[in-house]
């Protein structure tokens, strides 16, 4: 037996904004599973005894609108399903990623235009699947505007950039060597660099199973054999399910970067376009697992996952903020390094804003903040890393650096900026802040070697805080110690090289 109902918190849950109907299985809590908001019932009605046929409500009201001689507002014509509508001028096109252009995109689009001074702004689904366009009127203008979100996959926001049908690339993955040389050649820039490279915000891949499943961890090693095939059974000896995002799918290329390897995917996997449905199924199946995007693990139960090495980790904000969770990953919004449209600017610096990463927050991801976060270190950890951390905040935030170099990425320019605000916020800024920084190294070198490379990345962003004015009061390496993931590939030995931040109470 099932419950079904609706959400009521429209402010702050995606699923209520979408007024999804969320089926729960009798016993369990009747609640939001992204929100934890306690649910609505509703009930499904029978549909009405055909009659007479009556005129469309539309219709009835435009009648009366002549009758009575009111004027009755654009907006209000297409909801009512007039088919007399101004023309909307388009103002901005984003194409790409599912992740993103499902939820936060359109939210995005919607607090965008709101920011500008527009009025009347909705969002409505396209025919086409996985459209949607937002619009609203700007002050002064006798016509709508639009912004168009086409959501069709990472490796789609970057075709769109090279054949000129959008102008910003939604990406949940990073642009490829073979992107970046089309759209150079084409004169975009170099798509690598910060002018057109803009982190929006974090997610993790989340591995789903069924909530009865006993299952509460797994490893990335078995993670791969199952969704490369070579494991076919789960331990009672029950088939497993497999379910994955299609071949266009940022989420997909993220996990099969991180977890296959160059290993194809198993054929017995059923692929999907839609993340909430795959989440759906999942929850639904109890021989079932999956992977998908953070926000959408709704009904199914997400996984703790270990690499070589390292602990099993849930994601969560902290996980995630940091990129210490395994299967965690950047969200992207990509431009031409000199965009034709002063909007593009307008759009992504509006994204990266406290007000745009509060829309972020909202629909499920991660936010780029510096606010500290309560964290214990682990008890394997080095007594010094130990007794410095005992009594300080963590800041979700791990500095990291182009491959190959001591200079700071992408992520990390602007996060310096949100540090020196969050620390001026908290009236600590200055020479005054208590600011502590680790240093940590991947294990290819010895120990002693090791030691010293992460103590010269940890000045490097002390470095960068000091021209800001202020002054970290310790600046410590810890070489090799406490990985966050793999040491055996170039990627988790990226992820190890890092610089992490706390703030003393």
């Amino acid at each position: 037996m099932t419950l079904k109902g609706v959400c009521p918190s429209h402010e702050s849950c995606p699923l209520s904004r979408r007024e999804e109907v969320i089926t729960v299985d009798h016993g369990d809590a009747f609640e939001c599973p992204v929100c934890k908001s306690g649910l609505q019932e509703v009930h499904l009605k029978r549909k009405p005894r055909r009659g007479r046929t009556a005129l469309p409500l539309a219709a009835l009201v435009v009648l009366a609108g002549l009758v009575c001689g009111f004027f009755i507002p654009w907006r209000q014509l297409r909801v009512l399903g007039g088919s007399s509508q101004p023309q909307a001028r388009m103002l901005l096109r984003l194409a790409g990623s599912n992740t993103i252009g499902s939820q936060v995109g359109p939210a995005l689009a919607e607090a965008y235009l709101r920011a500008q001074g527009a009025k009347d702004v909705y969002t409505k689904e396209e025919a086409t699947p996985d459209v949607r366009a937002v619009y609203g009127m700007l002050p002064g203008d006798k016509e709508p505007v639009e912004i168009e979100i086409a959501a069709h996959g990472s490796a789609t926001g970057f075709r769109s950039l090279a054949d000129g049908s959008c102008d910003l690339g939604m990406a949940s993955r990073r642009v490829n060597a073979s992107e970046v040389a089309q759209l150079s050649s084409q004169g975009f820039g170099v798509m690598t660099d910060a002018a057109n490279e803009h982190i929006l915000g974090l997610d993790g891949v989340a591995v789903i199973v069924n909530r009865r499943n006993p299952l509460n961890s797994i490893s990335k090693k078995k993670l791969q054999s199952l969704f490369d095939g070579d494991s076919a059974q789960w331990e009672d000896g029950s088939p497993v399910h497999l379910y994955a995002r299609d071949d266009n799918s940022g989420t997909y290329d993220t996990f099969a970067s991180l977890v296959l390897a160059g290993k194809p995917l198993a054929k017995t996997a059923k692929r999907f376009e839609d993340s909430t449905q795959l989440s759906n199924e999942v929850a639904n199946d109890p021989d079932g697992i999956g992977f998908i995007g953070l926000p959408y693990v709704l009904r199914a139960k997400a996984l703790a996952v270990s690499d070589e090495g390292t602990e099993p980790l849930l994601p969560t904000l902290l996980t995630v903020a940091t990129e210490d969770y395994v299967l965690s990953r950047r969200l992207y919004l990509y431009t031409p390094a000199n965009p034709a449209k002063p909007q593009v600017r307008e759009f992504v610096q509006f994204a990266l804003s406290p007000a745009g990463q509060k829309v972020v927050a909202a629909n499920g991801f991660m936010a780029l903040t510096a606010e500290g976060v309560a964290a214990k270190a682990a008890v394997d950890s080095p007594i010094d890393y130990r007794r410095l951390t005992a009594k300080a905040l963590r800041i979700p935030i791990d500095f990291r650096f182009v491959t190959g170099e001591a200079q700071l990425d992408n992520r990390a320019l602007p996060d310096l900026d949100r540090v020196e605000a969050q620390l001026a916020s908290m009236g600590t800024g200055g020479a005054k802040a208590q600011v502590l920084l680790f240093g940590f190294s991947d294990s290819s070198g010895g120990s002693q070697a090791n030691q010293l490379l992460s103590l010269n990345r940890a000045k490097v962003v002390a470095e960068e805080l000091t021209r800001r004015g202020i002054a970290p009061s310790v600046v410590e390496g810890f070489g090799s110690a406490l990985p966050v993931a793999s040491n055996d590939s170039p990627d988790g030995r990226e992820k190890n090289r890092r610089v992490e931040i706390w703030i003393e109470q």
